[in-house]
């Protein structure tokens, strides 16, 4: 396993991520079904705004 858990995935995420923080042309996306704590993460270190992405499949 790479990372602890999710969020843990997140934090790591964000720090790849840095040079991203704190600028005003910046959303993070998470899709549902275990990415909302990934991206809840990658937010909150970034300091940008969060929103759901919502897909759907078709058959």
């Amino acid at each position: 396993m790479l990372f602890k858990d999710r969020m843990a995935a997140g934090q790591e995420l964000a720090k790849k991520l840095a040079s991203y923080a704190n600028r005003p042309d910046v959303l993070v996306l998470a899709l549902p079904r275990g990415g909302v704590p990934v991206a809840f993460e990658v937010a909150k270190a970034l300091n940008a705004p969060l929103d759901v992405f919502l897909v759907r499949k078709y058959r």
